[in-house]
């Protein structure tokens, strides 16, 4: 049974074209509006076994982090289905979750509360927590007096503490200090010996390789390749980095994907539209 998996995911939005500022405008023109449809995602299948460490790579707008916030739960796609099994921790972005007035202390039992954590589970962790993020000086202080890398520390270190079956970290391992990322990284070795499942977003394709068995890269929404974390690297660099074979677009406006057979490895499994895939046991998303 797969930690994730994902069937026929595809997310749209809807991009409004009106330039009416005021509420009165807006009233007035109501129901008149035009709109057009993006498609940050189009039918994604993916699956990813119990403890793989899958990276997600591709350029600025491809559609990793729409991605990483469907598996999340943060966001419902438009089509298809997630299904997930285990606890979820997820670091998506600089200081979300947090409250800027609260301090670092109640930040932490807040944000550990939300991830499932018993008010007793995190009395047992929070030094722990603390002493991670090295911010017991400043663990009372609000936390819109924090540095930027004052707030990773903190939401990292909660992240990694609340012992997820899934963890998902969107770019965070490359901000803060060189100390610190070798601490995370370590910490994200500990949870792969353990068996934990992980997808990090990153455009450090060094990282990747470093830390990540599989990969799979993204180009405009679509999934162009999954496999080994060295061949996407070498898929990305020349099919989407200047000078490389860009994608075709289709009919759509969209940039087809490089056609290819299904791909199957330990840690993710591809299959492309058309091709059936096995459920596993707690859905998340419709």
């Amino acid at each position: 049974m797969a930690a994730i998996e994902i069937t026929g995911v595809s997310k749209r939005f809807r991009l409004s074209s009106d330039k009416y500022q005021s509420l009165k405008e807006r009233f007035i023109h109501l129901g008149r509006g035009t709109h057009t449809d993006f498609w940050a995602l189009r039918d994604i299948n993916l699956r990813v076994e119990h403890g793989s460490t899958l990276g997600l790579i591709g350029h600025n707008g491809s559609g990793k982090s729409t991605l990483l916030k469907c598996i999340a739960g943060l966001l419902q796609p438009t089509e298809g289905e997630i299904f997930t099994e285990g606890r979820i921790a997820a670091l998506l972005e600089l200081g979300a979750g947090f409250h800027p007035e609260l301090t670092g202390r109640e930040n932490v039992y807040l944000n550990a509360s939300i991830l499932g954590l018993s008010r007793r589970e995190i009395d047992r962790r929070f030094d722990d927590m603390v002493g991670f993020a090295e911010l017991e000086r400043f663990i009372d202080q609000q936390v819109r007096h924090y540095s930027s890398g004052m707030y990773v520390r903190l939401g990292f270190a909660v992240a990694v503490n609340v012992d997820p079956d899934i963890l998902l970290v969107d770019e965070v391992l490359a901000v803060g200090d060189e100390a610190f990322q070798r601490k995370c990284l370590n910490r994200v070795r500990q949870l792969q010996r353990e068996g934990r499942t992980i997808i990090v977003v990153s455009h450090a394709a060094d990282l990747v390789r470093q830390i990540c068995n599989e990969a799979a890269v993204l180009d405009h929404g679509n999934l162009l390749f999954s496999g080994g974390a060295g061949e996407a690297v070498r898929v990305l660099r020349e099919h989407l980095l200047p000078g490389g074979a860009a994608a075709v677009p289709d009919g759509g406006g969209h940039a087809a994907p490089v056609p290819a057979p299904p791909v199957r490895m330990a840690g993710v499994r591809i299959e492309h539209p058309g091709s059936g895939s096995a459920s596993t046991c707690s859905r998340v998303s419709r």
